[in-house]
């Protein structure tokens, strides 16, 4: 039986590069996207091999729509030459970006960067891809707690989950009569350098985070990376248009 290949955005660094080496570890071949940091992805892509699994490292920029058919393209051109197919089984909606500004100071700039990022490009990237995804396939997208528990200077950033949250349960409608799971992995506050890295480094935030997190700590990459890979398992074929947060208990 040949392996399962997944597409993870933004898979050079952060929840992306722990997720994909997750999927690895699971016996999944990876095609993982980079924006700018090729000597990261080139590093994910050679920790994959090592596991003894195929890995393919793929520039994109998840705000440009109008990169999304030449990407495909490629993605076409590596299924055929490194495994000699033409469709792959997991799409990981994940890269991201983030923007600390309350409400009240979030310039339309911003906006339209979080907007481009998070929604219009999972949505038009997700839809350029569908003809190539394998019927009885899956789709993470990235959410986060924010949707659930509202902390202030993240408005605009969670509308944006929001949104594909919603989108999820659309996609898993009309994505069923071909057999393709949709489903959304929201985490809580992560350890990485996500948004500058704050929740990492300052230590004020992550001790406040901690107090409000059941287990008592802050989320790490690792403490995610499963959760996704886990999911794309066969235990799991019947979770279908759901949102599972993996926050370790915040804010309960």
């Amino acid at each position: 039986m040949s392996s399962k290949i997944a597409i993870v955005t933004g898979g050079s660094r952060g929840l992306g590069k722990n997720t994909a080496i997750h999927l690895a570890e699971k016996g999944n071949d990876v095609i993982l996207t980079y924006r700018s940091q090729h000597g990261e992805a080139a590093e994910v892509v050679s920790q994959i091999e090592r596991i003894g699994r195929k890995a393919v490292a793929i520039q994109l920029d998840v705000a440009d729509t109008a990169s999304f058919a030449s990407f495909v393209e490629r993605v076409k051109t590596e299924l055929h030459q490194t495994w000699q197919r033409e469709t792959f089984d997991y799409l990981i909606n994940n890269a991201g970006i983030g923007i600390h500004s309350e409400v009240a100071d979030v310039t339309e700039e911003q906006f339209d960067q979080l907007a481009n990022v998070h929604f219009k490009g999972v949505f038009f990237l997700t839809q350029k891809l569908l003809p190539v995804i394998k019927d009885g396939g899956s789709i993470i997208n990235i959410s986060s707690g924010l949707t659930r528990f509202a902390i202030p200077g993240y408005g605009a950033y969670a509308a944006m989950k929001g949104a594909v949250e919603i989108l999820t349960k659309y996609l898993a409608k009309e994505l069923g009569p071909r057999g393709i799971t949709v489903n959304v992995v929201a985490p809580g506050a992560i350890e990485t350098d996500f948004g500058g890295g704050a929740v990492r480094d300052s230590e004020d935030l992550n001790r406040f985070i901690a107090s409000q997190t059941a287990l008592g700590r802050v989320g790490l990459p690792d403490d995610i990376g499963g959760v996704i890979a886990s999911l794309l398992t066969e235990d799991n074929r019947w979770v279908n248009a759901q949102r599972l947060e993996a926050s370790g208990g915040m804010f309960l």
